[in-house]
């Protein structure tokens, strides 16, 4: 009898993972996909960090923005990691290669709050191969 429940267990998991994927919103299912490919050992959730924590993040790019100001031109770029944003600030660079939305990459830095949002400002990163 033992044999015959080990035998439905995967179509049972199978049922459930399919009907997960047709009763979760797209936010839901990209923020589980996001979550598993930025899984990594050494890093930290983006929902766990607090101001002042020296962290290691990864994740996606969403947003990168170029804000030219008078006195000193910034880079912003939304890691999202999915369980939360954090915003990378590189301050006086206009652009650089390979940030961009959409990649995958890992950085770490001091974590600040600005406007009420996580930030780090000149983070050390490094790309992520693409998947």
């Amino acid at each position: 009898m033992a044999a015959v429940e080990d035998q439905s267990q995967p179509e049972v998991s199978g049922l459930r993972r399919f009907l997960r994927k047709i009763t979760a919103s797209d936010q839901e299912l990209e923020s589980e996909e996001v979550r598993r490919d930025s899984a990594k050992p050494d890093c930290v959730c983006a929902d766990r960090v607090h101001r002042g924590e020296l962290v290691k993040l990864s994740g996606r790019l969403r947003t990168v923005v170029y804000t030219p100001r008078t006195n000193l031109p910034t880079l912003e770029a939304e890691l999202y990691d999915g369980t939360d944003v954090v915003t990378l600030v590189f301050l006086g660079r206009r652009h650089i290669a390979g940030i961009e939305p959409g990649r995958a990459l890992t950085a770490a830095g001091r974590i600040a709050v600005r406007d009420g949002r996580k930030v780090i400002f000149n983070p050390h990163y490094s790309l992520d191969a693409p998947k």
